[in-house]
C-alpha cells in the first residue's frame, strides 16, 4: 500500500527517447523555425516589391521580375541543370548516410567508415558546387548587396552552406572516431544523430532549390 503511493506520488515523466536524441529533435525544431523565417522573408519580398529592372540592369531593381542582369537573360544566372545535379548530389548523400547507420547498427566499423566518408564526400562536392556558382553570380554582378534579391538569395543559401559544412565536419569526426575503433554498435546513436541533422539540411534544401530555382523562375 505504502509501495503504490509512492509511485502514485512520483509519475514517471519519460518521453521513451534517450535525452540526445530528445534534444537533437528539440533543435531541429528551433532550425525550422529558423529556415522559416528566411524564407517566409524571401517569399514576401519576392510577392511584395518585385519589379522590372530598368534597361536590364539588376541593379536599379529591388527584387527582378523580367529575369534580366546587364542584358543578358536572368534565366542564364539561376543554372537549373547544373543546380540540379548539386541537389541530387545531396540527396544521394542522405542515402549514404542511411548505409553508414545500419552498417554501425549491425558493428560493420569498416562498412561505417566508408559511408560516412561517402557522405562527407558528397557533402564537400555540393559545397563546392555552391561556391562556384556564387562566383559565377558575383561575374554577373549579382553580390549581397546588388539589391534586396541579392540580399535575401545570399543570406538564405548561405546559410544552408554554413549548415551542410558543419554537417560534414561532423561527419568527419564520426570518421575518424571509426579509424581508432572509437565507434562501435554501443555508440551507434551519434551516428543517428547526426543523420538526423544531415536530413535536415537535405529537407531544407528540397524546399530553398523548389521555391528559388524551379518556382522562382
Amino acid at each position: 500500500m505504502q509501495r503504490a503511493s509512492t509511485l502514485g506520488a512520483h509519475p514517471q515523466t519519460s518521453t521513451g527517447l534517450d535525452n540526445r536524441k530528445l534534444l537533437m529533435w528539440l533543435f531541429l525544431a528551433s532550425e525550422c523555425l529558423f529556415f522559416g523565417g528566411l524564407i517566409g522573408a524571401y517569399l514576401l519580398y519576392r510577392s511584395k516589391v518585385a519589379v522590372p529592372c530598368e534597361n536590364g540592369d539588376l541593379a536599379t531593381c529591388v527584387f527582378p521580375v523580367d529575369r534580366t542582369v546587364n542584358g543578358v537573360a536572368y534565366q542564364g544566372i539561376l543554372d537549373i541543370p547544373f543546380t540540379s545535379v548539386s541537389s541530387f548530389v545531396l540527396l544521394m548523400s542522405s542515402l549514404a548516410m542511411v548505409l553508414a547507420l545500419a552498417a554501425i547498427q549491425r558493428n560493420d566499423r569498416w562498412g561505417a567508415q566508408i559511408w560516412l566518408l561517402c557522405t562527407a564526400f558528397l557533402g564537400m562536392t555540393f559545397l563546392a558546387g555552391q561556391a562556384f556558382e556564387f562566383t559565377e553570380f558575383y561575374r554577373e554582378g549579382l553580390t549581397l548587396n546588388t539589391n534586396l534579391f541579392g540580399t535575401t538569395f545570399f543570406v538564405l543559401t548561405g546559410f544552408h552552406g554554413a549548415h551542410v559544412s558543419v554537417g560534414v565536419l561532423i561527419l568527419l569526426s564520426l570518421f575518424v572516431m571509426a579509424r581508432r575503433g572509437r565507434l562501435t554498435q554501443r555508440n551507434a546513436l551519434n551516428v543517428e544523430l547526426a543523420g538526423l541533422y544531415w536530413h535536415f539540411v537535405d529537407v531544407v534544401w528540397i524546399v530553398i532549390f523548389t521555391l528559388v530555382y524551379l518556382i522562382g523562375t
